[in-house]
């Protein structure tokens, strides 16, 4: 019922004002919560060709603008929000194979007890929500003072349960920037140009196949091929002009020739050259 319909008493005329006051503060935080929860769901996960990656981040802020609430927290829970040891299987069948792609995501691990409890807290708030936007007038005589006063009670009640699920929620997306800077930083990272670039990985094991230095020889060789085969050190020098970042040492080898030995992509065959012994190399068939 419109609080306009009926004359207010001197005894309601600031009973009225303060609840409307109060219903105002707690529905602004609920939309202060679910602006953040939308840009947590939104931006926790992203997978995709690194080309489409801000097309499919766009297109993930806009499907979460139209959710609500409880969907949001549906989609929350089990994708960021995930309990001790169960945080989800990675697939990456998806994803094309004949172009660059990248998934990444960010999760916030619980133990299995705080993760039902967290669940059941926010499908509560869930419900407070939907009984201050539908149904709050219709619980509350707001035309008595007993029944301002006790509407009075509830809202402050009700705010600080808001405030602190927002607080939590804060908390969380910290968490998940802060997580973001440090896979932007290792992105930017040596360690990470040697792991995605050269093939390198933290312990120095290389993934020869995944080599910098092996796509660098099989360039060279699709250049300077004589009937197949071609000379190792001409590669070595071909490499050094276009590829310098690609050295043998940085693969933990001596020389090309040992670079060639230890990758196993290729064939290595020896011949005489002038007099001269030399190493020749081909890829070898799939």
């Amino acid at each position: 019922m419109d609080m306009t319909t009926f004359p207010v008493t001197n005894a309601l005329q600031p009973l009225q004002p303060d609840v409307q006051r109060l219903l105002g503060r707690c529905l602004l935080r609920l939309q202060q919560y679910e602006r953040l929860m939308k840009a947590i769901v939104a931006h926790h996960e992203i997978s995709g060709p690194a080309h489409s990656l801000e097309a499919i981040r766009a297109a993930r802020i806009e499907d979460a603008a139209t959710k609500t609430l409880g969907t949001l927290i549906g989609q929350l829970f089990g994708s960021y929000v995930v309990t001790d040891g169960n945080g989800g299987e990675e697939r990456d069948d998806d994803l094309p194979g004949d172009v660059i792609s990248f998934r990444t995501r960010v999760q916030l691990s619980l133990s299995a007890q705080d993760y039902a409890k967290t669940q059941a807290d926010l499908k509560d708030l869930v419900s407070l929500r939907n009984t201050l936007v539908h149904h709050f007038i219709d619980q509350h005589d707001l035309w008595t003072v007993d029944g301002c006063r006790a509407a009075q009670d509830e809202l402050g009640s009700a705010y600080t349960r808001i405030d602190q699920h927002f607080e939590q929620l804060r908390g969380w997306a910290e968490h998940m920037d802060q997580a973001r800077r440090l896979a932007a930083e290792f992105v930017h990272s040596d360690v990470f140009h040697d792991l995605v670039v050269n093939g390198i990985a933290p312990d120095g094991t290389v993934d020869w196949p995944a080599a910098g230095i092996v796509r660098a020889l099989r360039e060279a060789a699709a250049q300077l091929a004589v009937e197949g085969w071609t000379p190792i050190a001409a590669a070595g020098r071909w490499i050094a002009d276009r590829h310098p970042e690609q050295l043998p040492a940085n693969y933990g080898c001596s020389s090309w020739r040992q670079v060639v030995h230890e990758c196993r992509m290729f064939e290595l065959r020896y011949r005489e050259v002038e007099g001269q012994r030399a190493a020749w190399y081909r890829p070898r068939e799939a």
